[in-house]
């Protein structure tokens, strides 16, 4: 009988902590390092409200996060640009009914060390660096004595697919480009070397302080009001996109994220809340 007992308290004992687990639903986001420092910070304030839904938040770019998606891998991807027509065909060709929800604004800072002594750039000048037309700061007039050290961002981010269409607009960006995975590694860059240039979103340009100087291109300013305007010409949305409607532990993620809670969040990361659009 005594034996009996025991067991039974064990198994209780066994059920009971396998039942702190029990009910919980699991969401994954992956895609845009753009969007990630939001999304971390957002997934953190989720679970604290709402400790019966567990958030994981991964980068590996707009491209990879969109793949991911289309491959059954996640539930949520982050992108920092539109999907692309091929990325809307594999959805139709899978039966997929892909949702778009955008859930701020962005703009693409560009930016060099707070050394340089440059201040605007226009958009062709921008393509001609970039493409390899233009090499040495002295050819912009700049008093520095070096190669422009070219910062851009991989292929699979959304932020090189923003800026490819706007500033590289078909032409091939430069072999000798330093091609690098994150906003946060183009600011490093940026930081350490006076003879650099690179281009990150606008929330990870406000975070490079006094060490990194955002330039005005076209002669505007990379600000919240200028890229909801449009004035500013690199200028986007950032994107979560889902697989059919929203239910159970995806759609309360996404009201959060729409919600005043949310969209705070979005602002006090640099970026520019929708809600600013309706003021």
């Amino acid at each position: 009988m005594k034996k009996v007992l025991l067991s039974s308290l064990v198994l209780c004992f066994i059920l009971s902590l396998s039942g702190l687990s029990w009910g919980v639903e699991k969401v994954d986001v992956q895609g845009s390092t753009t969007i990630l420092p939001i999304m971390q910070i957002i997934a953190e304030e989720f679970m604290a409200q709402n400790e019966d839904i567990e958030v994981t938040v991964g980068g590996g770019g707009s491209g990879v996060g969109i793949s991911a998606l289309l491959d059954g891998v996640t539930n949520v991807a982050m992108a920092s640009r539109d999907m692309k027509e091929e990325e809307w065909q594999k959805a139709k060709e899978k039966g997929l009914d892909i949702r778009e929800i955008e859930i701020a604004k962005d703009a693409l800072s560009v930016i060099v060390n707070y050394l340089n002594p440059i201040s605007e750039i226009d958009v062709d000048t921008l393509q001609k660096i970039y493409t390899g037309g233009i090499s040495n700061w002295q050819e912009l007039g700049v008093a520095l004595d070096g190669e422009i050290v070219i910062i851009s961002r991989d292929t699979n981010s959304g932020t090189f697919e923003v800026f490819n269409e706007h500033v590289l607009r078909g032409e091939e960006l430069a072999d000798k480009a330093l091609r690098l995975p994150s906003n946060q590694a183009v600011l490093n860059e940026v930081v350490s070397n006076p003879n650099a240039m690179g281009y990150v979103g606008l929330g990870y340009a406000q975070q490079g302080g006094d060490k990194i100087k955002a330039l005005t291109v076209n002669g505007v300013e990379a600000s919240p009001e200028k890229a909801l305007s449009g004035e500013y010409p690199l200028s986007r949305g950032l994107y979560l996109y889902i697989n059919g409607e929203p239910q159970g532990a995806v759609k309360k993620l996404i009201d959060f994220v729409l919600g005043p809670e949310g969209q705070t969040i979005v602002e006090e990361e640099g970026f520019i809340p929708l809600s600013l659009n309706e003021d």
